[in-house]
């Protein structure tokens, strides 16, 4: 039988280096059994996920969720749509800056919580120009180098 994690922890490494982020939020997610159970193995991916409203809810799309060992016949689509869940006026407040200001809303790490529920949490983001990445990529190179420096001046 395949082992379950007590935490998973799913992140988004390149959103980071792609996106700016303005606000975050932690969201609920609409899972059919399968999913959840192939979530607590760790067979998820949310790299190549992202955000949008349909009649006002709002939805993660291109979210995988791989097939779950143990399922039957009647398993769950791994790309499909899922509902993401938040109040009313959050949901209200997203949906107006993404309208407004051609802002996106990103997936940065897929958890299960202490209760086992999984949750999700999301940034309202502003995509980075080249020279942003530059920028990203040289402060990356010199923290990297200051490190390699202590490490070797304390040894």
């Amino acid at each position: 039988m395949a082992q379950l994690q007590k935490n998973v922890v799913i992140k988004n490494r390149k959103a980071k280096f792609e996106y700016e982020f303005i606000d975050t939020y932690t969201a609920g997610i609409v899972l059919a059994g399968t999913e959840i159970k192939a979530i607590r193995e760790g067979k998820a991916s949310i790299a190549e996920g992202f955000c949008e409203f349909q009649n006002s809810e709002l939805f993660i799309v291109n979210m995988t969720v791989q097939e779950y060992s143990h399922a039957n016949a009647f398993s769950h689509n791994p790309k499909s749509e899922r509902k993401l869940l938040l109040n009313r006026k959050e949901l209200k407040k997203l949906e107006k800056e993404v309208r407004n200001s051609g802002l996106t809303i990103i997936p940065l790490l897929l958890f299960t919580n202490d209760r086992g529920l999984a949750k999700l949490k999301i940034a309202l983001a502003r995509g980075k120009k080249e020279y942003d990445k530059r920028e990203s990529i040289k402060d990356r190179d010199s923290k990297r180098n200051l490190s390699r420096i202590k490490k070797a001046f304390n040894n």
